[in-house]
């Protein structure tokens, strides 16, 4: 079973939702770990594609959207609800459902603010969790997600 993470953030902005995905993203490849970026929609899909160029000044993630076959060598791919994620070390789930084959990771990293429906959407997944045998751990982040709180 993997090991799964709450990120609850403060805001109900998208942007810093996002930054803080790119932040865990940034760590998990400096780690040598392939990670799978999961969002609800492709234009999602696409904005957090633009958002991993520009994040930070001095990084650089090498990163692609998902290709249509699944299957990728690059160590950060990006997806959306309805498609199976490419890598197994690490989902960073941006989406609203826990996607279908969670087991297969060896940690899910869950994004949440104070957005009304992305709460609720995020409560339903850590019930999910628990009801299929899963203790996941919750990390409030304070402040600007998109300032300097360093990532996990």
């Amino acid at each position: 079973m993997p090991r799964v993470d709450f990120y609850v953030l403060e805001g109900v902005e998208t942007r810093p939702r996002l930054v803080y995905a790119c932040r865990i993203a940034e760590k998990a490849f400096d780690l040598k770990q392939r990670v799978s970026l999961l969002t609800e929609t492709a234009a999602d899909a696409e904005a957090l594609d633009n958002l991993l160029w520009t994040f930070r000044d001095r990084s650089f993630i090498p990163h692609e959207l998902q290709p249509a076959a699944g299957e990728s060598d690059c160590p950060v791919v990006i997806g959306w609800q309805g498609q199976r994620p490419a890598h197994p070390d690490l989902l960073i789930n941006l989406g609203s459902t826990v996607p279908a084959n969670f087991a297969d990771y060896a940690r899910i990293a869950e994004i949440v603010d104070a957005d009304n429906d992305r709460r609720r959407a995020g409560r339903e997944r850590y019930r999910y969790y628990v009801e299929h045998g899963i203790k996941p751990d919750t990390h409030n982040i304070g402040g600007s997600a998109g300032g300097e709180q360093e990532a996990p």
